[in-house]
């Protein structure tokens, strides 16, 4: 008798278990399927009861409508920006092209400092609202990164060949090192990062010259824009990234101190990085790196 009763507890505790694991497990596919309609924004309330899951499920609903609600009012805060950046940069566009202009009729009929003064001023306008537009349209996502697997070369050719007259003008050498070496990257925002930084490299080198090379480790290349310039001290290094900073000896160069924010953008926008190696005197390296694979 007592055996029977030890193997009816026993089946019981067996069925038990076996029951709670069963409920268990609907309850974890359940929720599973919550997760998933969740996911893809299909998520409802199915019933109502004073069960946990029940309560759980509440809750979701009511997360995922307040998620829902802050979404929305992102992406209306985002088109609202994006209608202004457009406005901005239509509304700009047509007034600086005049300006130009005319400041090149007035250079025509009678060059003088007046002039020459002038059509400094209108070009650093220009340059400034672009910069503005294209780091406004980066930071708020209407404009993206599109990183595909390509050689460096052409991007490194294609930058220094821009600034060899203004390297040439000033007596500089202008040298970009061919390599074969390959990365993931966005080709027309990486050439607008390795401008940036030749442009700053033949605005702040008084003699000597520039030097464009590429390096290729296992995770990332590394494009170097190496000038003979004044160089830059160490305690500047963390603020030189920074939107509108410029440096103790960049002062009297031409500039709005944007250039080395954007090219951070554009390198952290497609998993990469930038970083500076300089001593006072010994002229400076900035270092852009994208990821190999």
């Amino acid at each position: 008798m007592t055996n029977i009763f030890g193997v009816s507890a026993l089946l019981a505790a067996f069925l038990l278990a076996a029951w709670e694991r069963n409920r268990s497990q609907r309850t974890l596919r359940r929720m599973d399927r919550m997760l998933e309609e969740a996911i893809r924004g299909g998520f409802h309330e199915q019933d109502f009861d004073e069960s946990l899951l029940s309560s759980v499920e509440t809750k979701l609903v009511h997360y995922l409508s307040a998620s829902a609600v802050s979404a929305q009012n992102l992406q209306e805060e985002k088109n609202k920006i994006k209608t202004l950046i457009a406005d901005i940069s239509h509304q700009t566009k047509t007034p600086i092209a005049n300006i130009l202009l005319y400041t090149q009729l007035l250079e025509e009929q009678s060059s003088g400092p007046y002039t020459d003064a002038l059509a400094a001023q209108a070009r650093k306008l220009q340059t400034l609202i672009d910069a503005l537009v294209k780091t406004s349209r980066l930071e708020t996502g209407v404009l993206t990164l599109h990183p595909r697997p390509g050689p460096l070369w052409p991007v490194m050719e294609e930058a220094a060949a821009q600034f060899l007259p203004q390297a040439s003008e000033k007596g500089l050498t202008l040298t970009a090192e061919p390599t074969n070496a390959t990365a993931v990257f966005d080709p027309k925002w990486t050439a607008e990062a390795v401008c940036n930084l030749i442009d700053n490299a033949v605005k702040y080198t008084a003699e000597g010259g520039i030097t464009v090379r590429a390096v290729a480790y296992e995770l990332f290349c590394r494009i170097d824009v190496e000038d003979t310039g004044p160089g830059i001290p160490e305690e500047e290094f963390n603020r030189l990234f920074q939107r509108f900073y410029r440096g103790s000896s960049a002062y009297d160069a031409e500039g709005v101190g944007i250039g080395l924010y954007l090219t951070r953008q554009i390198a952290e926008g497609q998993g990469g990085y930038v970083k500076v190696f300089s001593r006072r005197g010994k002229g400076a390296k900035f270092s852009l790196f994208v990821p190999r694979n």
